[in-house]
């Protein structure tokens, strides 16, 4: 059996000396909106999932507790150099989003930004999130994803065959997999190439 997990640890290993170049400038609107959404409190417990080299770091209040994970060890390395820069203190953790080790309710915050597409269970991965939140906690994810009202067309399923080997699924729908995880929609917000990409800010049913 394929084993996914090892599978992204190693490409973005790979992926890590160039995924600023990549992913930095055309986010940073993206990402600044979505966690604009959040309802941010001095003193919060913040969890970045998937966190990659810390592109979120900027744009995330200075009085709250960062802890930050990735699978990848490279970006994890690569998130403590842009944090010491930014003279942020983030406990940072190489960590499956699928198994994290956080006691249940730790967090008052959960970020999930371009996550949820590359995961091979996103299911998984909201099911972690929600064990980590308070009852009262917010979930800011920002991905892509097919529209909620449809399901992907022959085209986009078979493009997704070659996209979700080498980056990213693209057939995957916010909603049913947010309310199949026990979230609650608040906020849905198109914020990049259209609707494909969305900023959506949820709490625990």
């Amino acid at each position: 059996m394929f084993n996914t997990t090892g599978w992204n640890r190693r490409r973005y290993s790979l992926y890590a000396p160039i995924y600023d170049a990549v992913a930095g400038r055309a986010f940073r609107r993206a990402r600044r909106t979505s966690l604009s959404q959040v309802l941010w409190q001095p003193g919060m417990r913040v969890l970045l999932v998937g966190a990659g080299t810390g592109l979120d770091l900027p744009f995330l209040p200075r009085d709250v507790e960062l802890h930050a994970t990735d699978l990848s060890p490279a970006m994890v390395r690569r998130l403590e150099r842009r944090a010491e820069a930014l003279g942020l203190d983030v406990q940072a953790a190489e960590m499956d989003a699928a198994q994290l080790v956080y006691p249940d309710g730790y967090f008052d915050v959960v970020v999930m930004h371009l996550i949820l597409a590359v995961m091979p269970d996103p299911a998984r991965g909201l099911t972690e999130a929600q064990r980590v939140l308070k009852p009262d906690g917010q979930l800011c994810i920002m991905d892509k994803f097919q529209a909620d009202d449809r399901q992907a067309g022959m085209g986009r399923r078979a493009l997704n065959a070659l996209t979700s080997a080498i980056a990213t699924d693209i057939t995957r729908q916010a909603r049913p997999l947010l309310e199949a995880g026990g979230f609650v929609i608040e906020q849905d917000t198109p914020v990049m190439m259209g609707s494909l990409f969305r900023a959506l800010l949820a709490r625990p049913s």
